[in-house]
């Protein structure tokens, strides 16, 4: 295949044609993201992910991302999720047992449980922390819901993050020392400040840069969805009990004119990525900023040494102390984690 476009599963092939010296191969590293999954015939599971983490950066430990993995069968709907618990409990045996390398790989993890059961969230919370033997740290509430039929919807209503029931179910959250991972489109950020302002106390980390549309109504738009962005963003930074992820952009916008042949080095990814990543390190500051991997769905685009190479390159004027929040401190201190 000439280049990785259109299709759903990463080609090694393809980005085993560009290979990198490490930057900085000391720097410590926590990744607080990636999947584990069978899917499309696509496997990337404990030894795929043992691959990406031993090509040469000092990846100290993971956080395991819900995704829909191993779900159970024949379970009421609520309790279907504690199968995936329960597999990445498993996944992160095999990686202590010291068999793919250093890393403590799926360390901690935050799973996918119904947030709209309110205030009665708590026992299956329980649940889920007894399933992960004490990895399960957070969940994951996905509400991504644009008007026009052209965006995929993730959640069957708008306004879902500030629904009654969800704000009961954060609240259990924050009392049970649990984190709130948010995933939705960049104009539905207030909606992320208005969570924070109703719980100060809950740990929230908004995923992928607060997701920009940059397709369907908003395709050749990018300025003004970019400046739209930005005052979304720098709002929801002023609250200090979110944290963000950067990362999980496109690399090649719709109209890229150059060679697809090879996949992109990490100088072409820093490049893409620097105003938006750029931004919301200012918005939020090094404190409160995680680079992630977001593989193996960054996978398709580029590799997990230039990904982390990349993330480098933008981070190269920060300070030692900057370097080691956005890094891995920022990550700790969300997801309650220890840096060995």
């Amino acid at each position: 295949m000439a280049a990785n476009t259109g299709q759903t599963s990463p080609d090694d092939g393809w980005l085993n044609k560009v290979e990198e010296e490490i930057l900085e191969p000391d720097l410590a590293i926590i990744d607080p993201h990636h999947h584990l999954w069978l899917r499309n015939g696509y496997t990337y599971l404990m030894p795929e992910l043992a691959v990406d983490l031993g090509s040469g950066h000092n990846v100290v430990a993971t956080v395991y991302a819900e995704c829909h993995s191993m779900y159970r069968q024949n379970e009421p709907e609520a309790e279907k999720s504690l199968g995936e618990t329960e597999f990445v409990r498993g996944q992160a045996a095999m990686s202590a047992a010291g068999q793919f390398g250093a890393t403590r790989a799926c360390d901690v993890m935050f799973g996918n449980v119904d947030m709209t059961l309110g205030a009665d969230i708590k026992p299956l919370l329980e649940r889920h922390m007894d399933a992960s033997g004490g990895r399960f740290h957070g969940v994951r509430y996905s509400t991504g819901w644009d008007a026009d039929d052209a965006i995929h919807n993730v959640a069957p209503d708008p306004h879902m993050l500030v629904d009654k029931s969800v704000m009961a179910a954060a609240g259990v959250l924050a009392a049970m020392n649990l984190e709130l991972d948010c995933w939705l489109y960049h104009p539905q950020l207030n909606e992320v400040a208005e969570l924070a302002d109703a719980h100060p106390d809950l740990r929230i980390v908004l995923n992928h840069v607060g997701s920009p549309i940059l397709g369907g109504p908003y395709r050749g738009k990018k300025d003004g969805v970019f400046e739209d962005w930005r005052a979304r963003i720098r709002r929801v930074g002023e609250r200090q009990n979110v944290f963000v992820k950067l990362g999980a952009m496109p690399i090649r916008m719709p109209g890229f004119v150059g060679d697809r042949s090879l996949p992109p080095g990490s100088e072409e990814v820093a490049a893409a990525w620097r105003p938006w990543i750029e931004t919301c390190i200012e918005a939020f500051g090094p404190a409160r900023s995680m680079f992630e991997s977001n593989f193996p769905v960054q996978k398709r685009w580029c590799s997990y040494q230039v990904c982390w190479n990349a993330f480098k390159r933008l981070a190269a004027g920060a300070s030692a102390s900057e370097k080691q929040d956005l890094f891995a401190g920022a990550a700790a201190r969300a997801y309650n984690m220890e840096i060995r």
